[in-house]
């Protein structure tokens, strides 16, 4: 497994994912209610946070203001200025049984620990099993695994736009959702090849 090169990526075709009717936004106690319920049957979700940019030097950062969490087939977002939302994701992000799956997720526990007080449980940073599988030095974020993986382009369109803005925009809502899908579908993917290669 080699990593592509930038030229490489943008030559794929761009990463298909979740459409909107496919993602839910939790907002009150009965959409944290219906995604608690559909979540916990899970034992892997694909997992991501969205922080609202810094323009200003000397500025802190306030924290994840979005979490996602994913499935093979849909994605729920978390915005974190409605309690219900953070109550529902930190019940999942703490579930021992239930393990969550991501890019680059160290910087995303920290902050999840230190903003929102949730101790997040069971994690697998692809990032670090990407690069040991592919013998890299350096660790392979989203858009690399993807294609490596996926043979597609993870578009980063909305990667930098306000994310301490609300309502979210159409664009912010499929790349937020896309960024946990990709995780989950990734993983999807090695744990294939994986059984196919032993069953050789």
């Amino acid at each position: 497994m080699i990593r592509p090169t930038k030229e490489e990526i943008r030559e794929l075709p761009l990463y298909k994912g979740l459409a909107l009717n496919d993602i839910t936004i939790i907002e009150s106690k009965h959409d944290a209610a219906d995604a608690l319920k559909k979540l916990k049957a899970e034992v892997c979700l694909g997992f991501d946070t969205e922080t609202k940019p810094i323009f200003n030097k000397g500025e802190k950062s306030p924290g994840p203001t979005l979490i996602q969490l994913s499935t093979q087939e849909k994605a729920y977002l978390f915005p974190t200025r409605f309690p219900d939302a953070v109550a529902a994701a930190r019940e999942i992000l703490s579930d021992p049984k239930i393990e969550k799956v991501g890019f680059g997720i160290k910087g995303d526990n920290k902050e999840l620990r230190s903003k929102l007080n949730i101790e997040i449980a069971n994690t697998q940073d692809l990032s670090i099993t990407l690069k040991n599988l592919a013998g890299e030095k350096n660790s392979i974020g989203a858009r690399a695994a993807v294609a490596m993986v996926l043979k597609s382009r993870l578009g980063k369109g909305a990667q930098k736009s306000n994310w301490g803005a609300y309502p979210l925009k159409s664009s912010q809502i499929l790349y937020a959702a896309n960024d946990a899908h990709s995780a989950i579908c990734v993983l999807n993917a090695l744990n294939a090849k994986n059984t196919i290669d032993s069953s050789i």
